[in-house]
């Protein structure tokens, strides 16, 4: 079982090499590694993240198979399926850091600023579920001089979102709030840059 803040470590230092282009492209070797992990896993990180093409966790924080357990939905919005797989990493698989992972420009946010400044537009019921989760997060600063900045607004937006998750997951979970408690577990607050490719882990760190 590795420990919250190693597990931190061990994102900051492989975003960082994927940033810089240097990652370890003996992380992606298939066969050895896919031998060792078929009897069972042992992934030292959640992360709950977008299913945005452009933000594959693994790539993103520099690791290979069976180091990370990773959940993505649609604008990383929370629902019981989603707590319960963090659960089952929590309880089942020992992990000890949880990462909330939303990203600059991220379409479902965007669509919600929409949704919400035209609500005429088109949406079917199954991306109005979406949307309708993250609108808690965006309402608050449409009321804000944000509204007249639409790049700044959907920046905000995105932390906004990304707190909001972390803390539905604290909320929905009585399993993850006892395991802060008694057994160090972090959940922690990120986003990714696109454009940069560094991810900012902004709330939630572990205790040093």
């Amino acid at each position: 079982m590795i420990a919250a803040r190693e597990a931190l470590d061990r994102l900051r230092k492989g975003n960082l090499r994927f940033a810089m282009g240097t990652a370890d492209g003996r992380l992606w070797a298939a066969g050895e590694r896919r031998a060792k992990l078929v009897e069972g896993q042992q992934p030292f990180a959640v992360v709950l993240g977008c299913s945005d093409s452009r933000v594959p966790a693994e790539i993103v924080f520099g690791q290979g198979l069976g180091d990370l357990f990773v959940i993505r939905v649609a604008g990383h919005v929370v629902t019981p399926a989603q707590i319960g797989s963090v659960e089952f990493a929590v309880q089942q698989l020992g992990v000890r850091l949880v990462v909330v992972l939303g990203h600059s420009q991220c379409g479902a946010v965007r669509a919600t600023i929409e949704s919400l400044l035209r609500p005429a537009e088109d949406y079917s019921k199954n991306l109005l579920s979406i949307i309708d989760q993250i609108r808690p997060s965006v309402e608050p600063l449409l009321a804000s001089e944000l509204r007249e900045d639409p790049q700044a607004l959907l920046q905000q937006a995105v932390r906004a979102h990304v707190r909001a998750s972390a803390q539905s997951l604290l909320r929905g979970s009585q399993a993850v709030e006892r395991s802060i408690k008694r057994e160090g577990l972090a959940v922690v607050s990120a986003e990714y840059s696109l454009e940069s490719g560094l991810v900012d882990f902004f709330a939630g760190l572990p205790v040093e």
